[in-house]
């Protein structure tokens, strides 16, 4: 195993205009849950996080979404390796997974905290392209295969 590969690999692209209105879209939803208390865009959400973490990803509603609109605004295509942006879908899976449970849970506040967060790291993908799941992967990598080596 190479150790010093720190950046998850893909055979895939993908567009990162796409991915960055897929953040956008996201977003919203999470705004959506926060504004109406509704946890329907949540269940959405993970759901499409789910379809866009696995090799289900081109059923995915938002990442349709997304396409289209970068393609009905004629914005150029600017292609990047997708296993960071399988990485953050995975940890979006996570994050909606919980906020689900501890909505179910009427524990109300953090489940609008966990939310608050996810919306921050969506809108800081969305509006600047950063992708802190991205920025947190390799020390992610390093604490699960620092024994392995």
């Amino acid at each position: 195993m190479k150790t010093y590969v720190l950046c998850p690999v893909s055979d895939k692209k993908i567009d990162e205009k796409a991915a960055r209105v897929n953040a956008a879209i996201t977003f919203a939803l999470i705004a959506i849950f926060i504004l109406t208390g509704s946890i329907v865009p949540v269940v959405f959400l993970a759901i499409d996080f789910l379809l866009r973490s696995s090799f289900l990803s081109s059923y995915s509603p938002v990442a349709m979404s997304s396409r289209s609109i970068v393609r009905v605004l004629g914005i150029e295509k600017s292609y990047i390796n997708a296993g960071t942006k399988i990485f953050a879908a995975r940890l979006g899976l996570l994050m909606a997974c919980i906020i689900i449970l501890l909505f179910a849970l009427n524990l109300a506040i953090p489940a609008f905290i966990l939310a608050g967060i996810l919306g921050l790291l969506t809108f800081l993908e969305a509006a600047f392209g950063i992708c802190v799941a991205c920025e947190i992967y390799p020390y992610v990598y390093k604490f699960l295969y620092r024994s392995a080596g």
